[in-house]
């Protein structure tokens, strides 16, 4: 049987304000990633979505159905949306709603991205940026080496350098980075992109990573009150 992406949703936001910039926005938030972030919020999707419950794709497609003229658009997040079997065929479906889609990716899977891209399936991808290549180690649980977060985010601004309406970058400012750290990141997005820098909220968990800043960032996972397997509160944080 092919993998399907809707057996990957396990979070459903119906509206959203500040996920996509300028539309009203629902965001679907797929489990699984490539990346064992320490200061990640939404590990539970992240690391544990196979003890999670699928949410139902009737309900997501009815909601979507019904509010088509209130809903721009939808987001996909994660966890790292790439990683996902079937994503492109999700998409699609969505597209068969007049849903356009915006993207959300560490960009360690630019295979899947120049897919999407030449597909035209994907209106705008957004790519976090860790920080340093050089602390990709520390920044990402030790899953990335520098080398291959140079290579695959090099791959990233290539695309981006031939279809600037369709990237954007974005830095949280956690911990482990200095002023001088997200000044080098910057300085590796090809000219005129710029760097959104996120501030950094502590995860609600022991052992995290933590400081005194808080905000809410684009790609917090919300649960249903009334759904089983989401035991985050809704005011976590992707990263």
């Amino acid at each position: 049987m092919t993998a399907s992406a809707w057996d990957a949703i396990f979070g459903f936001e119906k509206v959203s304000l500040c996920d996509w910039p300028g539309m009203n926005a629902s965001v679907i938030f797929l489990g699984g990633c490539n990346m064992r972030c320490p200061t990640c919020h939404n590990y539970n999707l992240a690391w544990h979505s196979h003890e999670m419950t699928v949410y139902p794709r009737t309900e997501i497609e009815a909601y979507l159905k019904a509010r088509q003229r209130w809903i721009d658009g939808v987001v996909i997040t994660g966890g790292e949306a790439t990683t996902v079997a079937g994503l492109a065929d999700l998409i699609r479906d969505l597209h068969t709603l007049n849903m356009p889609v915006k993207l959300d990716t560490n960009g360690m899977r630019p295979d899947v991205v120049q897919e999407l891209l030449r597909l035209n399936l994907v209106d705008l991808f957004a790519v976090d940026v860790k920080g340093p290549y050089r602390k990709y180690p520390q920044l990402t649980g030790g899953t990335t080496q520098p080398d291959e977060a140079e290579r695959n985010l090099g791959a990233i601004f290539a695309m981006a350098e031939m279809h600037p309406q369709s990237f954007l970058f974005r830095l949280t400012h956690v911990p482990a980075l200095s002023d001088t750290d997200v000044e080098e990141a910057r300085s590796y997005l090809p000219q005129g992109f710029t760097l959104k820098i996120q501030s950094y909220v502590p995860p609600r968990r022991p052992h995290a990573e933590t400081d005194t800043e808080t905000g809410r960032l684009s790609g917090d996972l919300v649960h249903r009150t009334d759904f089983t397997g989401h035991p985050e509160g809704p005011e976590s944080q992707r990263h």
